[in-house]
């Protein structure tokens, strides 16, 4: 039997597709198939005419993800627009950098709150339909800093290491209800987030001097690995944490 990475007739929710990861993962979505929700503060229509243009079925919904307020409503609208929810993509995130010495409390919560609670509730929400319906699919957005401790980026290293822990502990309770839930924990990433490291020259050399690739990602990578972790080509995979980072922890 070929293996499908065919998404047709299912439903992704992409989070923060304004630009960026979020962007390349909502694309590389609809090019399987499925149409799309997307979810953020600003709507993103780049994206929705890109996915349009693909002839997938796009719907936009306003919502700030600083805090969990809009969730019930996102998941409501979303399953009463498309009818379903099949995939859900955690990516929204934000990053803030100082020295720990001087890190203040509301760069620690703004971050942990959009990066983590965010991202448990969004899961949770989704999951219960999931569950209730017998098949889903959660793909957490993790990061290189899931694995290692990183530089000048307290609440970011801690956010991620704990998206890491959340996919896996829902993996655990969820496998059994046909949910999979797993993570995709990007190398260095040509996006906003990363313009500062991009902009110092030293910086920037030392990075793509330890990456095996030569080069920094750019979103369009990350859409293979969504793709897969969205289709019936990963049915056991669970509670995994792929990085696609160009081989830097292979280094």
């Amino acid at each position: 039997m070929p293996i499908s990475f065919d998404l047709s007739g299912r439903c992704a929710i992409v989070t923060g597709a304004n630009t960026g990861i979020g962007q390349g993962i909502a694309l590389a979505l609809a090019g399987a198939g499925a149409d799309l929700v997307v979810v953020g503060h600003i709507a993103p229509d780049e994206t929705i005419a890109a996915i349009s243009k693909l002839g997938r079925k796009v719907h936009f919904i306003e919502a700030n993800l600083m805090s969990i307020e809009p969730i019930d409503r996102i998941v409501a609208e979303a399953a009463a627009t498309m009818g379903r929810i099949d995939i859900l993509v955690n990516n929204a995130g934000i990053i803030r950098r100082e020295d720990a010495t001087e890190f203040s409390e509301q760069d620690w919560d703004d971050v942990m709150n959009i990066n983590v609670k965010t991202v448990f509730f969004m899961c949770q929400r989704v999951g219960r339909r999931m569950i209730a319906q017998g098949y889903g699919k959660i793909i957490n957005i993790a990061s290189m800093l899931s694995f290692q401790g990183g530089i000048r980026v307290p609440s970011y290293t801690a956010s991620k290491s704990g998206v890491a822990g959340i996919t896996r502990l829902l993996a655990n309770e969820w496998a059994l209800k046909g949910v999979t839930v797993n993570a995709i924990a990007p190398g260095y990433v040509a996006t906003d987030n990363t313009a500062q490291l991009r902009a110092d020259a030293e910086r920037s050399k030392a990075i793509l001097d330890r990456i095996p690739a030569g080069r920094w990602a750019t979103p369009e990578d990350m859409g293979g690995a969504a793709v897969f972790l969205a289709s019936p080509a990963s049915d056991y995979v669970n509670g995994h944490v792929l990085a696609v980072d160009g081989g830097w922890l292979a280094r």
